[in-house]
């Protein structure tokens, strides 16, 4: 085969795989799901269980920023991967 023929076919799985999440990424977002559920638990135990104080206050400002940090990750990843699985999808379908 010639380099030519083996670039037109290389060249969309390549964009493909490049689209659809890698495994760490997959890992990265199952920590990101986990870090989650703990920080929400802190946050409610903080609210429960604490006086309420100025620094109290700070502690909860901060674990609900990096909620909201981890929660947008998320998102993205979910994003992404729908849409790594509905142009996979498509492909089948089409070719089927």
């Amino acid at each position: 085969m010639s380099s030519e023929v083996m670039h037109q076919i290389g060249e969309p799985i390549e964009a493909e795989v490049m689209l659809r999440p890698s495994a760490i990424e997959f890992e990265m977002a199952y920590q990101a799901r986990i870090a989650i559920d703990r920080i929400k638990f802190a946050i409610k135990h903080t609210e429960q269980f604490s006086k309420p104080c100025i620094h109290m206050r700070d502690a909860a400002l901060q674990l609900l920023d990096a909620l909201e940090r981890l929660e947008s990750l998320d998102r993205r990843f979910q994003i992404r991967s729908r849409a790594a699985s509905d142009r996979s999808g498509n492909a089948s379908d089409a070719s089927g």
